[in-house]
């Protein structure tokens, strides 16, 4: 079985993957910094397998791949290593770059200055990275809006409006056509990821897979960590008996898919390595409003009616979704879980 570095592998996805990958008895050296945003106390997650090794070290520093690659010669590496906050990311931009892309770097330039190149290379990236994506005016032409401003989102001007004047109507993001247009610093960085990798496997001959993720959601992930999971903070509120602040109009748009499919989409791409780069959306296929979302947790667990309040956060997009029939047709990778059930197993969780 193979040798698997997990950089990263101590978050939310990570801990999913290493217990897939541990429980067929690859060998998996997980490498994370354990940022105390996301674990509290900088401990070892309970959800981590035992299996598991654990090198706590920082990617951005050129000694931790010294021990890294002393402990392993990686058949295989899932390089989940990232900052995630797509706000955060405006306010901290030289930390998503430098965690993101000099990270990424850092690690290419030890693993040839060992003298070996992986096999293969999957990188879980990002919706973000198609920025609000392509839109569709009611003539039916095509058209990718730019960032929404300030000023529109304080005047309530929530949709794009296409190049005829009105409201667009979004249309799912897909890797065959849908041309890049990051509106966030995090976005940005995992394009350069994307770009960064393509360059260097075309000079090694190590194969790669892009799986660009959309709202990744489930048992495990952080209830308090406000830029990781908006499923799950809706959980925790609605599990407390506290109405859910819905942003905006409550018509944003993401495709929610459950954590064991983002796990079973890994597993496939690192069991059928691609003869040449490939990128692949990761989803349910499922648009969904966030209302719709904030009303069937809180009529799970019997919660005030959500409160749409109006509120927004600068840099996020207004609608996100993909379509998922390339990755069906690569991977053979089908999302199991229906929204319905992923929300009833994470509120479940939360008890």
């Amino acid at each position: 079985m193979p040798d698997v570095l997990l950089t990263g592998g101590a978050g939310f996805i990570g801990c999913g993957i290493a217990d897939r990958l541990a429980a067929r008895g690859d060998r998996v050296v997980v490498v994370d910094c354990l940022h105390p945003q996301v674990h509290e106390g900088s401990r070892r997650p309970a959800a981590l397998v035992a299996d598991a090794e654990l090198v706590v070290a920082d990617v951005t520093e050129p000694a931790t791949w010294d021990t890294v690659l002393s402990a392993i010669t990686p058949d295989i590496v899932v390089h989940l290593a990232a900052e995630t906050g797509t706000g955060q990311s405006l306010a901290e931009s030289s930390r998503h770059g430098l965690v993101n892309v000099v990270g990424t770097t850092r690690m290419l330039d030890a693993l040839l200055a060992s003298g070996h190149a992986p096999a293969h290379i999957v990188l879980p990236s990002s919706r973000a990275v198609y920025g609000e994506g392509a839109w569709e005016t009611s003539d039916g032409d095509r058209f990718y809006p730019p960032a929404r401003s300030r000023a529109a989102l304080e005047a309530r001007e929530w949709d794009p409006v296409g190049p005829d004047g009105r409201v667009g109507l979004p249309l799912s993001s897909s890797s065959t056509w849908t041309v890049p247009a990051p509106t966030s610093v995090y976005g940005a960085t995992k394009l350069a990821q994307e770009h960064v990798l393509a360059a260097w496997v075309a000079g090694t001959g190590t194969a790669l897979s892009v799986l660009r993720f959309q709202n990744v959601y489930g048992p495990g992930q952080s209830l308090t960590n406000s830029y990781t999971g908006i499923v799950a903070l809706f959980g925790r509120l609605a599990s407390e008996g506290k109405p859910i602040d819905v942003y905006e109009d409550g018509r944003i748009v993401r495709d929610f898919v459950f954590i064991d499919d983002v796990v079973d989409s890994v597993v496939a791409a690192i069991d059928d390595p691609p003869s040449r780069p490939r990128i692949l959306d990761i989803g349910s296929g499922r648009p969904t409003t966030i209302d719709e979302v904030a009303r069937i947790i809180a009529a799970r667990v019997d919660a005030p009616v959500p409160q749409i309040s109006g509120r927004f956060r600068v840099g996020d997009v207004r609608a996100a979704s993909c379509d998922p029939r390339p990755a069906a047709t690569a991977l053979g990778f089908v999302a199991k879980w229906s929204l319905e059930d992923g929300l009833d197993a994470l509120l479940r969780s939360i008890g």
